[in-house]
């Protein structure tokens, strides 16, 4: 059958359709000879179009192909003889299964899928959850769910739509997914060419061979970390791999019904294509209705980004931003995410190079127009729970000799290296959990989880899980039972950052008493009251939030965070109240029955408080009982 053609619109990468047309635009010089496959789904037959060198402007080719069904097609693109997929198709098809073994025969082929879903939105829209009430929680989708022990398909989106609820009631507001675009995660043997010179003719009597394949080796990208497809859903984190468009919007959906966001993480080469990037981030935006990026490559076009119009309300995460990279918005989009508040606070945890000045610093952290997100684990480097149970990493399976991930965990056993049935150890791995979730949010950037770190989640010590498709690199679900106290004080510290909202000040804190109230926004407090100037060498500090400076004015309770990571039992001042105000004992990390109170307890002494050995504390300024006040004037 003869096709009619005509120029197509060079303004719109990938295919377009049209009416009766449909474009194909795709790179390449025009000297090249080009054409596009149509490869029947049916039966397999192919069908070449070929693209006159006058349907070129620039370095694009352009064809418009009349009565076309895509419904019955796959394509590919074909420049000087050579397959090539199309770097902006919507679906690709081939990788419906994950590491598919089928894949490895010789005849297998990838193909370019069309796009064939359409959604009804509705009236969605994304939350827009400000940056002081964000909780992040990052995740790997199928690493969630294969061992959830649901029946609806695990490791894909459907299952992933299922922990919503608990999400939700975890204190989630913003979850972000591991690369959910097509790549490959199988290693396929790859042919290896020769060069033109010589021309290698082997002959009967030849000792030698030339070797023209590469053995497969039998690792995973488990993470996805690499060259992809970016404008296509991953088919194999779908239920229904045809329909992964339509299943990944329906995620992301039904996480906006339940005020909650979705971000995606985007790996970048160095070499990828600057105008492909920005493509697919409006592709994501404008199509799914995603939330924000996080963005991982070197060389990306960051200052484009930053100023984009149609990304001005994404929520846009990255290393660093040059200064002149962006002007302020009246949504506060960008967000710097980094390793920073990780080693500072895993050193202090662990008693490592400990530095209390560091610390603080971190803690108080915020910017006037950047964001920060704060983590103490992530999927690169140690879960939280192997933090405290591994002095050195067990990356062995890995198959590269325990050379692989970093050396830098700043971890500590605990005195016993991997799981143990010994109490004392048990006790002190618990009480620095609890540490670490009350230092992370009280902190004042953004809150992120690694999943699973709310749960004892292990990977056994390995600290560099990429290519563990196996119990491993999965979430143990079983955990959420026998860990359910834990839980329960990740949602009880979410709570109780939303409750106190000068904790995660949107604007940098001064240390000064700019309204003129008699107290400074934030202050430091050691064995007296106001006079300690934190240095590198102590380890134990009162910090005080005073709840006039609350962004929202109906929570204005005053904090006071005694940090204590001494040894011993330490003592601390506290700063003297309005009369009609008490200190009130609100959490205690060293309480392993209840470290939450369920109602804040009056303290006795209100001049100073004991701090045990390697805690934390919060107390809460709030009003007097009447008896209490009709004491305190009498005295």
């Amino acid at each position: 059958m003869k096709r009619i053609v005509k120029e197509g619109n060079f303004e719109k990468p990938g295919v377009a359709v049209q009416g009766d047309w449909t474009t194909f635009t795709f790179g390449g010089e025009r000297e090249d000879s080009c054409a596009v496959i149509l490869v029947r789904i049916r039966d397999g037959n192919k069908e070449k179009i070929e693209v006159p060198r006058e349907y070129c402007l620039g370095s694009v080719h352009s064809v418009a192909v009349r009565d076309l069904d895509v419904s019955e097609y796959v394509y590919y693109f074909e420049i000087n003889g050579k397959k090539v997929l199309d770097p902006f198709a919507h679906g690709i098809l081939g990788r419906q299964v994950w590491n598919d073994m089928s894949r490895e025969k010789a005849h297998f082929e990838i193909f370019d899928a069309f796009a064939s879903d359409s959604f009804d939105w509705g009236s969605d829209m994304q939350p827009e959850v400000p940056l002081e009430e964000m909780f992040m929680y990052k995740l790997h989708v199928r690493g969630f769910t294969m061992d959830s022990g649901m029946k609806s398909a695990p490791g894909t989106f459907r299952a992933l739509m299922n922990r919503i609820p608990y999400l939700k009631k975890l204190g989630v507001t913003t979850i972000e997914l591991m690369p959910v675009y097509e790549f490959e995660e199988m290693s396929l043997p790859k042919e290896k060419k020769l060069p033109d010179y010589p021309k290698w003719e082997t002959q009967a009597e030849d000792m030698i061979v030339p070797e023209t394949v590469e053995e497969r080796s039998g690792k995973v990208n488990y993470w996805g970390y690499g060259p992809g497809n970016y404008f296509a859903v991953k088919a194999s984190y779908a239920s229904r791999p045809a329909h992964a468009s339509e299943e990944y919007k329906t995620l992301i959906k039904k996480l906006h019904a339940n005020g909650m966001e979705c971000v995606m993480e985007m790996y970048f080469p160095d070499d990828t294509n600057h105008n492909l990037i920005l493509c697919a981030l409006h592709y994501w935006v404008r199509e799914f209705h995603v939330d924000g990026f996080h963005l991982l490559g070197k060389r990306l076009p960051m200052a484009t980004v930053v100023q984009d119009s149609l990304l001005s309300r994404t929520k846009i995460f990255y290393t660093d931003y040059a200064e002149n990279d962006f002007k302020a918005h009246k949504y506060r989009n960008l967000f710097v995410y980094r390793e920073e508040y990780l080693y500072p606070a895993r050193k202090i945890l662990n008693h490592q190079n400990a530095d209390m000045r560091e610390f603080l610093n971190q803690q108080r952290k915020q910017g006037q127009q950047l964001g920060f997100v704060n983590f103490i684990a992530g999927n690169n480097g140690f879960t939280l729970a192997d933090l405290f149970m591994y002095n050195d990493k067990h990356n062995e399976a890995n198959g590269e000799n325990n050379l692989d991930g970093s050396d830098w965990n700043f971890s500590s056993n605990c005195g016993v290296e991997g799981p143990t049935r010994k109490t004392y150890v048990n006790r002190e791995r618990r009480q620095r959990f609890r540490n670490s979730i009350m230092m992370l949010f009280l902190a004042q950037g953004v809150p992120l989880l690694w999943s699973g770190d709310e749960m004892g989640n292990s990977q056994n010590g390995n600290n560099n899980a990429y290519c563990q498709d196996n119990p491993t690199g999965w979430l143990n679900w079983k955990n959420e039972k026998s860990h359910h106290r834990e839980i329960q004080f990740v949602q009880q510290m979410a709570a109780f950052r939303r409750e106190h909202p000068i904790i995660s000040n949107p604007v940098p804190f001064h240390f000064a008493d700019e309204r003129r109230i008699g107290c400074p926004d934030i202050s430091f407090h050691g064995e007296n009251a106001w006079l300690v100037e934190p240095d590198t060498g102590s380890l134990c500090v009162g910090v005080m939030y005073c709840g006039a400076y609350s962004p929202d004015q109906e929570k204005t309770d005053d904090i006071y965070v005694a940090y204590n990571f001494q040894s011993a039992v330490s003592s601390l001042a506290l700063p003297k109240l309005p009369k009609d105000r008490g200190w009130y004992l609100a959490a205690d990390t060293s309480d392993d029955a209840m470290p939450c109170q369920q109602e804040p307890r009056l303290c006795e002494n209100q001049r100073n408080i004991l701090l045990n050995p390697q805690s934390i504390c919060i107390l809460v300024g709030q009003e007097l009982p009447q008896k209490n006040k009709l004491t305190k004037k009498k005295g």
